[in-house]
């Protein structure tokens, strides 16, 4: 319920600033995980988790997200302390009433980058880099809007003038972004080997992003097929029961 409230405050506060701005060109992937039996691929979670940790976790926190969470996209338990404890987490107070930090443990969430808003902001020119936990639940169309944004970075048309501090990016409303492009492709060396490519980078991220959203996904899709399966059985038993038990009055109205 904490999660569903979460995004829906997500989807309202950031539904005015997307509908002010125009000129928006989302390009469309055929995902995994879309359509009622769709699933997310763990190695591409988990290439996407890497892009996550080298790129976007120097500015963008994953506050909803336990470490031992990373156990759906197949680590296990011993690579799961050994990442939290790359981590240092603030704990407290201890006996003299002091706030310490500490390594990660799996019961820790993903640390913010920075100690409070200001301090985002601040290292940021103003602007704030948002959680990306709920990102991809928190924009229309959310999984096509965040690659078309990691790979929409293009040279602005010579008739634009793009202020200082900002960036042009051809799936962004209104196209001006606070943010620098964060894939370059090749920045990323993969560590299954798989090819790194900005578009590789951009669909892997976003993946694991959705992820991040609804943790629960396939379990809510194979509960909706088991429930939906389980009625369609049920009617056809219906069906029958029902002609058996009105098989005698119809015969004694015969």
């Amino acid at each position: 319920m904490r999660r569903l409230l979460l995004t829906l405050m997500a989807v309202l506060f950031s539904a005015p600033a997307l509908a002010a701005g125009g000129n928006a060109n989302l390009q469309h992937v055929d995902w995994s995980f879309n359509g009622p039996f769709g699933t997310f691929e763990q190695s591409s979670l988990q290439r996407g988790f890497q892009v996550y940790v080298e790129v976007c976790a120097s500015c963008h926190s994953l506050e909803y997200i336990a470490f031992r969470n990373l156990a759906d996209l197949g680590y296990n338990e011993a690579e799961i302390k050994a990442i939290a404890a790359q981590y240092d987490v603030e704990d407290g107070p201890n006996d003299e009433g002091e706030m310490f930090t500490r390594p990660g443990i799996p019961a820790d969430r993903f640390p913010s980058p920075y100690p409070n808003e200001q301090a985002a902001r601040a290292a940021n020119g103003g602007a704030y880099p948002p959680d990306l936990s709920l990102m991809v639940k928190a924009r229309p169309n959310g999984a096509d809007y965040l690659y078309s944004l990691l790979v929409g970075y293009i040279d602005a048309p010579e008739t634009v003038n793009v202020p200082d501090g900002m960036y042009y990016n051809d799936a962004y409303g209104g196209n001006m972004i606070a943010m620098p492009q964060p894939l370059y492709g090749e920045d990323v060396e993969y560590a299954d080997g798989h090819d790194a490519t900005i578009e590789e980078h951009a669909k892997d991220v976003t993946a694991f992003l959705a992820w991040t959203a609804e943790p629960e996904l396939e379990e809510r899709k194979r509960m909706g097929v088991a429930s939906l399966f389980f009625l369609i059985v049920m009617t056809v038993l219906s069906y029958f029961a029902m002609r058996f038990i009105w098989a005698d009055v119809k015969k004694a109205k015969a």
